[in-house]
């Protein structure tokens, strides 16, 4: 079968050098891609935008595409699944209605209260003055979350009170993050250790992927603002066997239950932002997605055919199915633009790219051609270098060891990404 992948960045290049892998799948085209996603034995790139729904139903009725896999969260949040429905075309992504879980902090904080999913406590408000009078009161330090979608950036942790009542102002008048700003959530600082929990879901069960952790926090030591995301690792050993039970039993599956009770049933990719504090599993965030940079160490791992798992989630359901890994561990060292996550500079040719290292793999997420054989940069999170190995040492050294071989002008790169594993 044909499989189209809906998106730019470098957990759409995952997400097709993975399906491209399966006996199964003759050919994936990624809308738009990159240069990396354009660099794959059976990929080719499509000049569609993520948000040209109608073009992209074109398409897919043209090419007679049987599976679309949809990448990053704003086509879901604009309603690409039901748009694909009512042309009877198979879309792996949740409807906008299930989308709600990651499009609005403030339904899914409402929803997993409605439920009874461990997760912090919560005030939303969408006026100044409640925002200043709450958090008059609050312990700090303190979370303000944008309520609607904002790349990844949307969450402030405030360690003073005017720094709080600062960052509410800015996100109420839409000068922090527009619209998506104009509501926000105040939350109470949950202390542990972060983890990401990634299942899919047919609407009424749901199969883990392996586990893994993101570093949102630009610098080493989980410093400065926040990004998209500056690397990741699976597995993460936070995440025990215990635990990753309590997830699925407390969270994930009242999440998916509730949601079809609700009348929204969810399916596609489920990501839970899980926070670990005394060896207990609260929810920090819903993304309705695979995250990035986990897909990329985490599909890494992936022995079972990802396209027949999506098929089966859309048609006969996954009930007594398992997806499979390999032992490896991997890590994922995102490198990103000089200034990123604020001003950056694109268009800059990079080097190092042809250098080859057995047990790596370069996912690229801002990155073209100019055409005459160079790669350029074009985005502020632009490669995801990643190294495999039998232990979490490994697989950092050689992801850093193929990572220094790539230059461009004002590259930078945490250099802590897999540390916390080692710590464990």
């Amino acid at each position: 079968m044909q499989v189209l992948v809906i998106g730019p960045g470098g957990r759409e290049h995952a997400l097709a050098w993975c399906l491209a892998k399966s006996p199964q799948v003759s050919q994936v085209y990624v809308a738009p891609g990159n240069y990396g996603t354009q660099s794959e034995p059976g990929v080719t790139n499509i000049a569609l935008e993520v948000n040209d729904h109608a073009s992209l139903i074109d398409f897919v009725k043209h090419k007679n595409i049987e599976l679309t896999i949809v990448g990053p969260e704003q086509p879901i949040a604009e309603g690409i699944r039901d748009q694909f429905d009512m042309h009877d075309l198979k879309c792996f992504a949740p409807s906008q209605a299930a989308g709600q879980l990651e499009s609005s902090k403030s339904f899914a904080k409402a929803f997993m209260q409605r439920h009874n999913i461990p997760t912090a406590r919560a005030f939303v408000t969408s006026d100044i003055c409640e925002a200043i009078a709450h958090l008059e009161d609050v312990t700090l330090p303190v979370v303000l979350k944008a309520d609607g979608l904002a790349a990844g950036k949307g969450v402030v942790i405030s360690t003073t009170r005017g720094a709080a009542m600062e960052t509410a102002e800015n996100m109420l008048s839409g000068q922090a993050f527009g619209q998506a700003g104009r509501k926000i959530v105040i939350e109470e600082f949950l202390v542990g250790e972060e983890a990401s929990f990634i299942v899919m879901t047919d609407g009424k069960v749901a199969v883990p992927f392996a586990s893994s952790q993101d570093h949102k926090p630009v610098f080493d030591g989980d410093e400065g603002p926040n990004t998209g995301g500056m690397g990741a690792y699976s597995p993460a050993p936070v995440l025990t066997s215990a635990i990753e039970a309590q997830v699925m039993e407390r969270i994930v599956n009242p999440t998916i239950q509730g949601m079809a009770i609700e009348g929204n049933p969810f399916q596609g990719f489920l990501y839970v932002g899980l926070m670990i504090s005394d060896c207990e599993p609260y929810v920090v965030e819903f993304n309705c997605r695979f995250g990035d940079p986990e897909a990329q160490p985490v599909l890494y791992r992936l022995k079972s055919d990802l396209a027949a798992m999506c098929e089966l989630a859309l048609g006969d359901g996954l009930v007594g199915t398992e997806l499979e890994f390999d032992s490896n561990c991997t890590v994922a060292v995102v490198l990103a633009s000089g200034g990123y996550p604020g001003n950056y500079q694109t268009g800059l040719r990079i080097s190092g790219l042809n250098q080859t290292q057995q047990h790596t793999k370069i996912f690229h997420a801002g990155t073209r051609s100019n055409g005459e054989g160079e790669v350029l940069t074009s985005g502020g999170r632009v490669l995801a270098v990643l190294g495999a190995g039998k232990s979490t040492v490994q697989a950092i050294d050689r992801a850093y060891a193929r990572a220094q071989a790539i230059q461009w002008k004002d590259m930078h790169f945490r250099s802590d990404i897999g540390s916390k594993a080692l710590g464990r």
